[in-house]
């Protein structure tokens, strides 16, 4: 059965990704369409990084930071940046495109949440992103629609996600309020989701870890899928975020907060996901890791 290969990955910087070895893992990756976060970098600098790609890219506001492409073997057929209200800079965090897939409509986004920091404007300005990004998701997965949210996403969901979730739970990316904006994607569609404390099963139902789980907030599941999590089941990670300092690579003392989060008539057509995690520190040419999937059609 034919598949569409989708890849998602934060650059880090593509000027500095191509200079660190990116096209040595792109050329033998096979990827079909490849969702950028992080670009940093100038219309003409990501066309020179992908040449012979078609290539949709949103800069960031402010010259050198964030930034997010798709970038495709076959073309987009319409792309869409806005999000949230006029008065809201989403610039660079993200972007929506429309595919062909085998003569079913797909929508790809790649988007670039905050870091954030808790208690500050930067907190703030993440808050003001996941909402909107909540309204938008509950848009894109109406009516079974075929749709594909991908991207650093800066929030690790639970436990699993984090390894050392114990020291990060008063910290931007575990807050229990960022958490429960999860709760809500992932919750049955329609379904009420209430922030709770408690284990590690939360109000989503697909996990038996033990480890506490806390969250805050009160919604509606949009019922979306962690294609990810779907795949591994209860097991820690996979990772795909280390930071560069120190041995959190060769320790594997990772986060997973780069996602494909499906709509269920997608998620039902994924396969062979995979973190293509770099053999050895030293062949690593971005902080993150390709998250890869397959979608059959």
């Amino acid at each position: 059965m034919p598949h569409l290969r989708i890849a998602s990955v934060n650059v880090n910087g593509i000027r500095a990704a191509v200079r660190n070895g990116m096209h040595g893992w792109l050329d033998d990756a096979g990827i079909d369409i490849l969702t950028v976060q992080e670009v940093r970098a100038q219309d003409e600098h990501i066309e020179a990084a992908f040449p012979g790609w078609s290539i949709v890219h949103d800069e960031a506001t402010a010259k050198g930071r964030a930034g997010v492409a798709v970038v495709s073997r076959e073309p987009a057929i319409a792309s869409r940046t806005a999000l949230g209200a006029d008065d809201f800079d989403s610039a660079g965090r993200w972007l929506e495109a429309d595919f062909d897939l085998g003569g079913l409509p797909l929508t790809v986004v790649s988007a670039y949440v905050h870091s954030g920091e808790a208690d500050s404007p930067k907190q703030v300005e993440k808050w003001k992103f996941l909402d909107a990004m909540e309204q938008r998701m509950s848009q894109l997965g109406a009516d079974g629609a075929l749709a594909l949210v991908t991207g650093d996403l800066n929030v690790g969901h639970r436990p699993l996600d984090i390894l050392n979730w114990k020291g990060n739970v008063k910290k931007s990316g575990y807050l229990a309020r960022e958490r429960a904006y999860f709760d809500r994607f992932l919750g049955a569609a329609g379904e009420p989701v209430a922030g709770q404390e408690g284990i590690g099963r939360g109000m989503v139902g697909q996990l038996s870890d033990t480890r506490p789980y806390v969250s805050e907030g009160s919604g509606t599941g949009l019922g979306w899928i962690d294609v990810g999590r779907a795949t591994h089941g209860d097991v820690d990670g996979p990772y795909t975020w280390w930071t560069m300092r120190g041995q959190a690579f060769d320790n594997d003392s990772g986060w997973r907060i780069d996602y494909h989060l499906a709509t269920p008539a997608l998620a039902a057509r994924a396969t062979n996901y995979r973190v293509a995690r770099a053999a050895t520190y030293a062949e690593r040419w971005s902080d993150h890791s390709p998250v890869v999937v397959d979608y059959t059609y």
